[in-house]
């Protein structure tokens, strides 16, 4: 009902494009904007979510490579595990060695990440997963302590990756941030950009995402040929934005005008920057698609007023239960062909170090195979990369290889011993959140100790 609801919010997530999620209860809205003091920033800097879709299969995106793990590894899963020659071209060389000879390799068709991990410029981050507080293995199987909801869920699961709450959460933590940052750009509603569609993950308390297709804004009707007609579309945008006697009337229409100039303003920004300037990235691939228009928007920013703005894009078909040998790697491979694009992109427009991009995922799945895949797991491995980033480094630890061994809680699912928390912590430090203003961003961050609050990648 309109009246539990914010005005505010009501209307800016009536009119917005790309709005996501319930608005949030009026009560909890102050709550939330009571808590945190807005930032500001001198300079540019973006963060790039790029979410798959489904539970990315951590074991053969970053297979062991030390003989002895690799063993573990092909024991475990026979028949859909990569061959260990096959691995040697993409054996990853960090600038610090793991303990014990520990060693791990990208994927065969991830070989268009190497040259970035090489340079230093990618990191790679071991069993990161959700967790509501730190949790052993013992704490785990008594039930001792406070877990993620529905675990191996996936609505439930993305959820919690996205907004630290199950499914029916009404904000997400790259949206908190931009509530944080969008009082300081020229368009606080430029500040959190979906090219994919929509996601909690960039829904704010009171910050808004906006839709972004590949070929740029998502147009309303008042703002296309309507019907073939210049007369209909210029008449419809009066009828939309002229002033209303009503006050929530003449709110919306407000809000609405407001939509269809932003419109005409970021379309105007984009004619300067044309996709014909922006060759590196594939075609045929979704994801690069939606890299692509993530490039063109940040090379206008200066344009648009912009200082912080968050994106997100993303991929599906990770839910792999049979099929994993044939179909994991040339979907893992688009993402990797996207990602260096998009990396390569950025050095070329020189703002490479403004740029981070981080990867995230339902969860994990199971070493152990289901048939000739596998199943919904827990923790995962993932990719950090940009001109800031503290690469040719392998982050945290690495887990045990094999079924109920210390660091899993069966079939090889990983117990996270990295929280999305501290991933995302330390990705907000960077974006210029306060050590003070973390908690509104990630509510469960105290209770950690805030020694691990910024795990150093970037």
């Amino acid at each position: 009902m309109i009246g539990n609801q914010s005005r505010r919010a009501f209307l800016q997530r009536a009119a917005a494009l790309g709005v996501a999620g319930g608005a949030t209860s009026f009560v909890t809205q102050l709550a939330g904007i009571g808590e945190a003091a807005a930032a500001t920033a001198s300079d540019y800097k973006a963060l790039v979510c790029v979410f798959l879709y489904g539970g990315n299969d951590y074991a053969n995106t970053l297979p062991p490579y030390d003989q002895a793990s690799y063993d573990l590894y092909a024991a475990a899963r026979p028949a859909i595990a990569h061959a260990r020659t096959a691995l040697a071209a993409t054996l990853l060389n960090p600038s610090v060695a793991l303990a014990g000879g520990r060693q791990y390799a990208l994927a065969p068709t991830m070989s268009p990440l190497l040259p970035i991990f090489d340079a230093g410029r990618m990191a790679v981050m071991l069993n990161v997963g959700t967790l509501v507080r730190p949790t052993t293995k013992a704490q785990y199987t008594a039930r001792s302590v406070a877990l993620p909801p529905k675990l191996f869920s996936h609505n439930d699961q993305q959820s919690y990756w996205q907004a630290s709450n199950p499914e029916g959460a009404t904000s997400g933590w790259g949206g908190r941030l931009g509530d944080l940052f969008q009082s300081g750009n020229g368009s606080a509603t430029l500040t959190c950009i979906n090219a994919s569609g929509n996601a909690v993950f960039l829904t704010g308390r009171t910050a808004i995402q906006y839709a972004v297709g590949s070929n740029g804004p998502v147009a309303l009707s008042a703002n296309t040929s309507l019907y073939g007609s210049g007369t209909a579309s210029a008449a419809l945008k009066s009828i939309m934005g002229g002033a209303r006697t009503h006050l929530l009337e003449n709110e919306h229409a407000t809000v609405s005008k407001r939509a269809l100039d932003l419109y005409a303003q970021v379309n105007t920004a984009l004619a300067g920057a044309p996709a014909a300037n922006f060759p590196l990235f594939p075609t045929g691939n979704s994801l690069a698609d939606q890299l692509k228009i993530v490039a063109r928007m940040i090379s206008v920013s200066s344009e648009l007023g912009a200082k912080r703005q968050v994106f997100f894009v993303s991929i599906g078909g990770f839910d792999m239960h049979d099929g994993l040998a044939a179909g994991h790697p040339p979907l893992i491979g688009r993402v990797a062909s996207a990602m260096r694009a998009f990396y390569d992109t950025t050095v070329a427009l020189g703002i490479s170090d403004r740029v981070t991009t981080f990867t995230g995922s339902d969860f994990g799945r199971t070493l152990t195979p289901n048939n000739d895949g596998s199943d919904h797991g827990w923790g995962s491995m993932h990719f950090v990369m940009g001109g800031a980033v503290n690469g040719q480094r392998i982050y945290g630890t690495p887990p045990a290889i094999g079924n109920n061994t210390p660091d899993d809680v069966g079939q090889g699912r990983l117990l996270p011993t990295m929280s999305v928390d501290q991933y995302a912590a330390t990705l907000s430090t960077w974006f210029g959140v306060s050590s003070g203003n973390l908690s509104t961003v990630l509510p469960n961050i105290g209770n950690y100790d805030p020694a691990t609050w910024n795990l150093g990648f970037v």
